[in-house]
């Protein structure tokens, strides 16, 4: 399978996309999970990869300017995985929102992806306090607000499987915290946060 050739159809509208049923699942890492990846050369860019700051949403492209200020054009199509906390749509997509992006880049210079992260944070932390569904935390000597997400904000105790119950976070302890931050804020929404007991 032409793994260029299916984003593009995708990216660019064609019905070709609709034969990706044919190989499988319509999910990114199903459809190409057993192609090889193009060989980058050590401390070169990921021509395949993007992030930076969105600029401008249009149709099923937005526009976004890299942290070395690289400009990117990325195409979404119907095969292609959005996280914003949760697996979401590209109307989740909004001017300001931090990206990360995997795909392939077209001839034209556009990434057509098939994943996109937006405002995606991995932060360790340490635990100052929690009170009312908010917990503060000194990442780097800098202050972060962790929101408790209703649903969504799961905790995962020494590698347990994750759980709802954030009863047995510990003020003063390491934390590692996924999530998603919102924008022009010091604040994360939080999906996950895994603490040692």
């Amino acid at each position: 399978m032409d793994r260029r050739r299916v984003l593009a159809a995708a990216a660019l509208g064609s019905a070709t996309i609709a034969g990706a049923s044919a190989f499988g699942s319509y999910s990114p890492e199903d459809v190409f999970a057993n192609e090889q990846r193009e060989a980058i050369e050590p401390g070169a860019p990921d021509p395949n990869f993007a992030e930076g700051r969105i600029t401008s949403v249009d149709g099923t492209k937005f526009r976004a300017t890299g942290t070395d200020g690289t400009l990117w054009t990325i195409r979404v199509a119907e095969a292609t995985s959005i996280w914003k906390l949760r697996p979401s749509g590209f109307d989740a997509i909004e001017v300001g929102d931090g990206i990360y992006a995997r795909g392939a880049r077209l001839d034209d210079g556009t990434l057509a992806a098939d994943s996109v992260w937006v405002n995606i944070v991995n932060l360790k932390a340490h635990l100052v306090s929690i009170k009312d569904r908010k917990l503060q935390l000194d990442h780097n000597g800098d202050r972060v607000v962790g929101h408790v997400v209703d649903k969504v904000t799961a905790a995962v105790y020494n590698g347990t499987p994750a759980v709802s119950d954030l009863s047995m976070l510990q003020v003063d302890s390491h934390v590692q915290v996924l999530g998603a931050w919102i924008p022009g804020t010091n604040e994360v929404e939080v999906s996950t946060i895994y603490a040692a007991n």
